[in-house]
């Protein structure tokens, strides 16, 4: 039974590769850890990849007919309470708004990174409790620690959003939550060895995840003080990957000739799937520029405008960060194992005889559409 979501060589490169190449990139290239993000380090890294991953999901959910007729309620209601909600955060002021924004973000990110564990215990057919309790424990323990790190030490060059939008916490909260930290990783590397010695199998894409993501949240937060060094390490090792699992699950779903969706998942218009991304992230950001940053006109055609009143801000703003608002609560249900996404395990799990490894495993025949045994 394969191990990998596809594919040791796609996994490798496209799944954990992002994170293991951000970290050596940061740690082999000086210039990447440099206090400030250049321009030209937030138009490729924050607009070609962050903004970019976060309309990669109208792939998954508004641009899926199966799926915007199967909860058609969900797809309009999310974005119009998403507003409601920021309209009334943003007139209790601008950093509540930013401050609830941020933390609504890190969870976003760290429950990719469990979700990606729970993939790969998933493909591997694991199902026993200590194994889940270690992994969990030690999924989460590589992005808390650095997180507790960050909100008890005020001398970050980065902040998420904007400056103050994490709250301060004791000095020896983050001692605690390195005890915790080395504590959970230690046991999930006991727990492998022990693994290996009994001739179990391992599951190398999970271990993958824990490892990298151990090393990207540790450069990027607390070896380095450095905006460039943060934003390379956080959304690389988070935005790629997730381009990546949407593109594959689009690839085996839309296998059939039946419409244009067909030809978009085609290796040789890969371009075409990215570019659509990356031109939505290049707009949304030219007009939070242009409406409220105000930081790079020379990348948006130099257009400025009048600095607008609160009393529009507070429409403009909760308008613009749609996107990325509704793209954090929609992620939170689908990619869910849980039978309210039909269809989910086969399209990302299928991938020829191979995988038939065990009952709760077995692919199962689509209803609509057949499923290729290689994308």
């Amino acid at each position: 039974m394969s191990r990998w979501i596809h594919s040791p060589v796609f996994d490798g490169a496209l799944i954990l590769g992002p994170a293991v190449v951000s970290v050596l990139l940061v740690l082999f290239v000086p210039t990447l850890r440099a206090e400030r993000l250049p321009p030209w380090g937030w138009l490729v890294f924050v607009v070609g990849i962050d903004v970019a991953h976060v309309w990669s999901s109208l792939y998954r959910t508004y641009l899926d007919p199966d799926e915007l007729r199967r909860r058609r309620t969900h797809y309009v209601a999310t974005p119009l309470i998403c507003f409601g909600a920021g309209v009334v955060l943003y007139s209790l002021g601008s950093l509540a708004f930013w401050r609830v924004l941020a933390y609504l973000a890190v969870l976003h990110f760290v429950r990719q990174q469990y979700g990606f564990v729970m993939l790969y215990r998933h493909r591997s057919g694991e199902r026993g409790r200590l194994d889940a309790t270690i992994d969990k424990a030690a999924i989460y323990a590589t992005m808390l620690y650095p997180l507790a790190y960050w909100h008890a030490t005020d001398d970050r060059a980065f902040a998420w959003f904007v400056a103050g939008d994490f709250l301060r916490l004791p000095a020896w909260t983050a001692g605690a939550a390195g005890v915790l930290y080395a504590g959970a990783l230690a046991a999930f590397a006991v727990r492998q060895g022990q693994r290996a010695v009994r001739g179990e199998p391992l599951s190398w894409g999970k271990i993958g995840i824990v490892a990298s993501t151990a090393a990207t949240w540790y450069v990027g937060i607390v070896a380095f003080n450095s905006d460039f060094a943060f934003t390379v390490t956080n959304v690389v090792a988070h935005g790629l990957p997730y381009l990546a699992l949407v593109w594959l699950y689009g690839r085996r779903k839309w296998i059939a000739p039946t419409s244009w969706r067909t030809w978009l998942y085609r290796p040789a218009l890969l371009w075409v799937f990215v570019g659509v991304t990356i031109l939505l992230a290049y707009l949304e950001e030219g007009a939070w520029d242009l409406l409220v940053w105000r930081e790079h006109a020379s990348l948006f055609g130099g257009w400025r405008l009048p600095t607008l009143p609160d009393e529009v801000l507070a429409v403009i703003v909760p308008t613009l960060i749609l996107p990325q608002a509704t793209h954090y609560v929609l992620d939170a249900w689908i990619w869910k194992f849980d039978g309210s996404n039909p269809g989910l395990r086969e399209f990302l799990f299928h991938g020829g005889p191979d995988l038939h490894g065990g009952p709760d495993m077995a692919p199962k025949p689509p209803v609509v559409r057949s499923v290729p045994a290689e994308p």
